[in-house]
C-alpha cells in the first residue's frame, strides 16, 4: 500500500477514494485495515492526498444500527476524510434524514449525493442487494411496468435520476456523484438534460 501510494504521488495524483472493499467469498480477510478508518489514517501519514470515503444514508448493511453508523463515520472524518461520497438511493427524503443526522454527529465535511440511474431491469434487484437501499412505490412501480422493455426501462431510469437531482439542487445540495456503471452515454444523456440546471449561478439580492 504504501508503495502504491509512492507511485500515485510521483504520477501527480491528488485524490483518493478509500473503501475497505467487499469481504472475500473465501478464505480470510487482510486485517490491516479492517476498517475504512484505518485505511484512511495511513493514507493521511503517507502524504498529502485529498480523501474521500463512503457513506450510507440507509446505513451500511453490516451495521447493526444508524447511531453505530453514524459513529463508525465520524470515526473516519476524524482520521482524515475530506469529503463523503454516499451509496447510491432512490428516495431523495432518505438522503435529508441523513444530512441532519450528520450534522448532529459533528460531521461538516462535503458530502456528495451518489445517484445511480437504473436503466437496466437486472439492475434492480442488485442495486437492493448490493446496497440495502429502500426502492421507494414509486420507483417499484416504474421498474415494474417497464421491466420488460430495455428501451423504456433506459428512458424512465434516466428521468427518474434527473428527478432527484432536480429536488437535490433544488433544496441545496451542492455536490452530487453519478454511479453510471461505465455507460458514458447514459451519463451524457443526464447532464444535458440538466446542463442549465448545473450552471445554475447563486441568486443575488437587489
Amino acid at each position: 500500500m504504501r508503495d502504491t501510494l509512492h507511485q500515485m504521488k510521483e504520477a501527480g495524483q491528488e485524490n483518493v477514494l478509500a473503501l475497505r472493499g467487499d469481504l472475500p467469498l473465501e478464505g480470510s480477510p487482510c486485517h490491516d485495515f479492517e476498517h475504512a478508518s484505518d485505511l484512511i489514517t495511513f493514507i493521511r501519514s503517507e502524504g498529502n492526498f485529498c480523501i474521500g470515503a463512503a457513506c450510507y444514508p440507509e446505513k451500511h448493511p453490516e451495521c447493526p444500527s444508524r447511531e453505530e453508523d453514524m459513529d463508525h463515520l465520524k470515526r473516519k472524518v476524524d482520521a482524515g476524510a475530506d469529503f463523503l461520497v454516499t451509496q447510491m438511493f432512490f428516495d431523495n427524503s432518505l438522503f435529508y434524514n441523513f444530512m441532519m443526522r450528520a450534522l448532529r454527529h459533528g460531521i461538516h465535511v462535503p458530502i456528495c449525493a451518489g445517484i445511480m440511474p437504473i436503466c437496466d431491469p437486472r439492475q434492480v434487484d442488485r442495486a437492493i442487494k448490493l446496497s440495502g437501499s429502500i426502492m421507494p412505490p414509486r420507483f417499484a412501480a416504474i421498474a415494474d411496468r417497464f421491466r420488460s422493455d430495455r428501451a423504456a426501462m433506459e428512458q424512465a431510469g434516466i428521468a427518474y435520476a434527473c428527478g432527484q437531482i432536480v429536488d437535490l439542487i433544488a433544496n441545496g445540495v451542492e455536490h452530487i456523484h453519478l454511479y453510471t456503471m461505465n455507460k458514458p452515454a447514459i451519463a451524457k444523456a443526464i447532464i444535458d438534460n440538466l446542463s442549465h440546471l448545473f450552471n445554475l449561478e447563486e441568486p443575488h439580492g437587489d
